[in-house]
């Protein structure tokens, strides 16, 4: 037996064991944490199809190709914005277990319902016209394919993507992956062949400018398309499924890992809505044409790039038409379900959204034209979700340790009153005939 002092026979391990045992723990440890994390990720990426919708395309394209890289901080502070109220949206789901409209419902009065559920309805119709028809002219540019039946096809796909939902929600969630990854891989193709002016474009991001009152109605039209209000009753949805527990504890942690989501997500969105602006500018506007349609922008992007630039000009848009397609519908769902409590089937409130698109298609009004009037019925429609969203996330009777701080506060304000001003702005200059 080894005595004090006598270590004969005790066995030693070497500090190399020592040390691969720590190694181990901390790999393990941060293998756990990346499983985690990846088990949170989703609901961001399908709300951040919204902010890449056929809607961007039109007020990118038109902006780029009018004003050249000018609008790009439009592009930058929307951004800031939908993040933000992405992650308050988010918060509100993760702290109460409901989403926005019904939180509205327990809250605010029956009339006051009403008038939530009509403007968050007209919004929900605007932006399934914007995808909708994006989808329609992807299929059309890329195949021939009248618009009218290109647009019933798109309805049936939508219709398709939308009941994968029956199989969960993250299996959604991978479908919606797949097309934003193919919106990427198109826009980063037409960056490349459209050889920007870099030192510009990073001017024009930082350095607000607004050349006239036609920038001032796509600018708000930019902000539309950007910042999105049927998202944001949506993303207190999507958190739902992952909601694990009515402690603070756990409701904190859900909250942090939903940023990142949010963070990566919002910030893909943001590289391919400055890349249409981008690639608008340095091709549109550098050789003098003016786009009009969408239609005109992909005919042109032949001459100018080739015929690799103007099919993957296609394959983006119909990526974005059929994902934003399905988000729209998934959040038409949530709004119509809501705020007042009408049992309307599910089939019902999709038709509903979906049918006014098909309608316009059907009447021949110019697709450029309905897309960007679109984003500016969005930009208008903002309010009516932010105000009872900073409201309800306030009080902290309601979200107890995610109650918004005082910072939360005035930020939320603050973008509210910029969103009501230039609302005010476009509505000034659209009655005096400054801009048609």
């Amino acid at each position: 037996m080894p005595g004090p002092g006598n270590l004969e026979g005790v066995v030693i391990p070497p500090a190399d064991l020592h040390l691969g045992r720590i190694e181990n723990y901390h790999r393990s440890q941060v293998i756990e944490r990346a499983r985690q994390f990846l088990r949170f990720l989703g609901p961001a990426f399908v709300v951040s199809v919204a902010y890449i919708d056929p809607g961007n395309f039109a007020t990118n394209i038109v902006g780029g190709s009018q004003f050249a890289y000018n609008l790009l901080w439009v592009i930058l502070w929307s951004n800031l914005m939908a993040i933000f109220l992405q992650t308050v949206s988010a918060k509100l789901g993760i702290a109460t277990g409901f989403n926005l409209p019904d939180m509205c419902k327990k809250v605010f009065s029956r009339k006051l319902n009403w008038f939530f559920w009509i403007v968050a309805l007209i919004a929900a119709m605007a932006t399934y016209l914007a995808e909708l028809l994006g989808g329609a002219l992807g299929l059309y540019l890329l195949f021939g394919i009248p618009l009218l039946y290109a647009g019933v096809i798109i309805l049936i796909l939508t219709f398709f993507i939308v009941s994968m939902e029956k199989y969960g929600q993250r299996v959604m969630e991978g479908i919606i992956a797949l097309l934003v990854g193919v919106i990427c891989i198109a826009y980063s193709l037409e960056v490349f062949l459209a050889k920007p002016d870099w030192p510009s474009i990073g001017l024009h991001t930082l350095m607000p400018s607004l050349p006239n009152g036609q920038a001032v109605l796509i600018a708000a039209g930019m902000l539309g398309a950007t910042v999105m209000p049927h998202v944001i009753y949506l993303h207190s949805q999507l958190v739902q499924c992952r909601n694990t527990g009515d402690c603070d504890r756990l409701k904190l942690k859900h909250y942090r890992l939903e940023r990142l989501d949010i963070v990566i997500a919002m910030n893909i969105a943001f590289v391919v809505n400055a890349a249409m602006v981008i690639v608008a500018a340095a091709v549109f506007f550098s050789q003098g044409v003016a786009v009009e349609s969408i239609e005109e922008a992909h005919h042109s992007l032949t001459p100018l790039l080739g015929s690799l630039s103007s099919g993957a000009f296609g394959v983006a848009l119909l990526a974005s038409g059929l994902s934003s397609s399905a988000v729209g519908t998934m959040a038409g769902q949530t709004i119509m379900k809501g705020f007042i409590n009408l049992k309307i089937p599910l089939i019902v409130r999709r038709l509903v959204t979906m049918v006014p698109g098909l309608i316009i298609i059907a009447l021949g009004i110019n697709p450029v034209k309905a897309l960007v009037l679109s984003q500016v019925v969005l930009s208008f429609a903002l309010p009516a979700a932010i105000i009872p969203l900073m409201l309800i996330t306030g009080r902290k009777d309601i979200m107890g340790e995610l109650a918004n701080k005082p910072l939360t506060r005035v930020t939320g304000w603050v973008i509210t009153a910029v969103i009501v001003t230039l609302n005010s702005v476009l509505l000034y200059l659209i009655f005096t005939g400054k801009v048609n």
